[in-house]
């Protein structure tokens, strides 16, 4: 019992300095930049995007991003100047209102810095980007049109949303057919496909899983063949003697 107690209490003691050490280094951060607090955030629910190809205008594609948390968008608003700094606590808290989506989707900053951060190109060539007028940018997200110079079959979207708060985030991203990638800070563009099979990362998925299956039913017929030349050879000797 005694040596229970005493690793409980080593254990209180460790939790205690490293929230002091946490703490200090977070007091020593408040005075720099304002989205230096971020650096906790980008480890909760991922945000998301899908990608689909208008079917009535072949040069179009929407993208709708969603947000992870409701406190992300007031990172952004901060860093975006629309919300007062002390919003985000020296603590790396962010004192979230109910109010901060309509104010970051009323706002031309923050369509400039979605159409900045999510871009689409057809072999090269820019697609403009429009965004659509958000309603409820915390739980239906934003949708963004673009319009490329002509009927694409491939294309490359680029998404660095919140990567610029801090390298952490990600997006998870679907597309035609269900087929999905993640976006990173170091793999932040793939390519899409409309129609046929996957590109990119998607068809070296495929290639790999046909490969491996192909593996596994050439090892498998392998064996059945080798059991039924031993078995055969054991019956001839069998009938001999």
């Amino acid at each position: 019992m005694a040596l229970h107690r005493h690793r409980r209490w080593r254990g209180l003691i460790a939790a205690r300095a490293l929230a002091v050490c946490v703490t200090s280094g977070l007091a020593t951060l408040s005075g720099t930049a304002v989205a230096a607090p971020a650096a906790a955030h980008p480890f909760g629910d991922p945000q998301t995007v899908a990608i689909a190809f208008d079917e009535q205008r072949p040069e179009v594609v929407h993208v709708r991003w969603r947000v992870g948390g409701p406190d992300d968008l007031t990172l952004l608003g901060v860093s975006l100047g629309l919300l007062p700094p002390d919003r985000v606590k020296p603590d790396g808290s962010v004192d979230y209102r109910y109010t901060d989506p309509a104010v970051l989707a009323s706002s031309e900053q923050f369509a400039a810095y979605l159409l900045r951060q999510i871009t689409v190109t057809d072999g090269g060539r820019p697609c403009a980007g429009e965004l659509e007028p958000p309603r409820a940018l915390d739980l239906k997200g934003a949708i963004a049109d673009y319009a490329c110079p002509g009927p694409i079959a491939v294309a490359t979207v680029t998404v660095r949303m919140l990567t610029d708060l801090n390298p952490a985030y990600r997006t998870l991203a679907t597309g035609p057919g269900g087929r999905r990638t993640v976006y990173e800070a170091d793999k932040d563009t793939h390519d899409w496909t409309s129609v046929g099979a996957p590109a990119g990362d998607d068809a070296g998925l495929g290639r790999s899983a046909a490969v491996q299956i192909a593996t596994v039913v050439g090892a498998v017929a392998i064996a059945v063949a080798a059991g039924f030349l031993v078995a055969r050879r054991l019956h001839r000797r069998r009938t001999a003697a």
